[in-house]
């Protein structure tokens, strides 16, 4: 998400971060320069003009301009702003509520609302330890009812039983009993979303939303529709008491538009993105974070946190024991090629490290794509558990058995043991805690914080 905003934003502020000095025509070039990169990443034309008009001032502000480091503070400005209007900071799920607490998923058809329904279960019950139970109030779209059954079923959360021929305010109140009677922390109501916003669908929501009482009104929205996303969130929020947003498909947005106008026409902040089909992919919004990310500057706080959440606690106990040791088999190898790929991939990786534009073109350059890892994956399986513990082994006559076991040829075979033993490397300095070389080659302090 926001990588063609990340490419513009990081040009567009290394010219003002050059500069030994800044004057008013340089800062209006800058600032047109942004407001263009804002419109073509589809954030609303109201918006973009607010966001310069708030910026501006600032800039031109004579303790800027007579500034040793005016680019600096131009950033610090910008990055401020954006911090602003994506929503200051992280709002949670409100849980301060007598049980079972009501929250209404809202939006129109075919933006993820029955997934992100089971997603959000999922996220409540793990993290806030809560007794979830779903209720499709969908009575329209075919099988809706079913889809939310068959993953409450797939992912062991509870769903309400469907019972034919219901209105859906008669399936609130049988939801209502039901969680009273089942001890149920939280129920979350799938409501019947249209192509298109209609006065019944409208009606119908209110109706649900005075029998429910909603502690939260979530809306989910489809980033990649940009200002239309805005817009139907404007309309939502005139009809109900909006309480947060859910932008789904966030991973395949790039240019970020929806999340930057969502907040500042709806009023109301975006709690989670969509980050992928799977259950565990629903991200907590961070404004601050995802401003790092917009600048060009990373995000190291929640790459850590998502390596947390998809490394196996036990194989982080063995990688422990191994950097202590200082022993780095291709086993191992094995087994952080697969958890990058568990983190989504190279890419995946790569969009919460600062300067990502630039690492990007070099990767294009010296032709590096996701492949790799699974070609490297292959090559490592296809070696038997001697070579695996010792590479230095493998001769020419074992690489070409290696080749021809993993479909590739010597020269990657060569490629792989060569990133192996810089890997290995690091793995020997670091368990002798010598790290210092290893950050003065650019590696991010804060990782090597992580495994003091």
């Amino acid at each position: 998400m926001f990588e063609n905003l990340t490419n513009k934003f990081e040009g567009i502020l290394d010219k003002f971060k050059k500069s030994p000095s800044l004057d008013e025509g340089q800062v209006d070039d800058g600032l047109r320069l942004i407001r263009q990169a804002l419109l073509e990443a589809d954030v609303s034309l109201d918006v973009a003009k607010e966001f310069i008009n708030n910026v501006k001032p600032k800039v031109l502000g004579k303790e800027i301009l007579r500034s040793t480091a005016p680019g600096q503070m131009v950033v610090k400005i910008v990055y401020d702003e954006l911090v602003n209007f994506l929503g200051d900071k992280n709002q949670e799920i409100n849980l301060k509520s007598n049980p079972p607490i009501s929250i209404m998923m809202v939006g129109l058809q075919g933006s993820g609302k029955t997934t992100s329904t089971a997603k959000l279960s999922k996220f409540l019950e793990k993290n806030n330890k809560k007794k979830i139970m779903m209720a499709s109030l969908d009575i329209y779209r075919p099988a809706a009812q079913d889809q939310l059954k068959v993953l409450g079923e797939q992912n062991n959360i509870q769903t309400l039983p469907i019972i034919e021929g219901q209105t859906p305010t008669d399936i609130c109140r049988r939801a209502l009993t039901a969680a009273n009677l089942n001890g149920s922390d939280v129920i979350i109501f799938d409501t019947a979303g249209r192509t298109q916003i209609d006065l019944q669908m409208m009606s119908e929501i209110k109706q649900i939303e005075e029998v429910i009482k909603p502690t939260e009104t979530i809306l989910v929205a489809d980033s990649l529709t940009g200002q239309v996303a805005a817009n139907v969130a404007k309309e939502f929020g005139n009809t109900v008491k909006l309480t947060g947003i859910i932008l789904t498909r966030a991973d395949g947005d790039g240019r970020g538009g929806a999340a930057l106008s969502m907040k500042h026409v709806a009023n109301v902040p975006i709690k989670f993105l969509g980050i992928g089909e799977k259950i565990e992919n629903l991200e907590i919004f961070h404004p601050d974070r995802i401003a790092n990310r917009i600048l060009g500057m990373g995000d190291i706080v929640s790459l850590v946190e998502k390596a947390a959440q998809d490394i196996d606690e036990e194989k982080l106990k063995e990688a422990e024991e191994t950097l202590k040791k200082g022993q780095f088999s291709l086993d191992d190898y094995l087994t952080q090629l697969r958890q990058m790929k568990k983190m989504g991939g190279i890419e995946g990786v790569m969009s919460f490290l600062p300067g990502v534009s630039k690492l990007k073109s070099q990767m294009d350059q010296a032709g590096v794509d996701e492949k790799i890892i699974t070609q490297n994956e292959a090559v490592i399986l296809s070696m038997t558990k001697q070579e695996r513990d010792n590479p230095k082994i493998i001769n020419g006559s074992r690489k070409k058995r290696i080749a021809n076991g993993s479909g590739t040829d010597i020269a990657t075979i060569n490629k792989l043991l060569k990133q192996f033993k810089m890997m290995s490397d690091m793995m020997k300095k670091m368990s002798k805690g010598n790290t210092k070389g290893l950050m003065d080659k650019g590696l991010p302090p804060e990782l090597f914080n992580q495994l003091k």
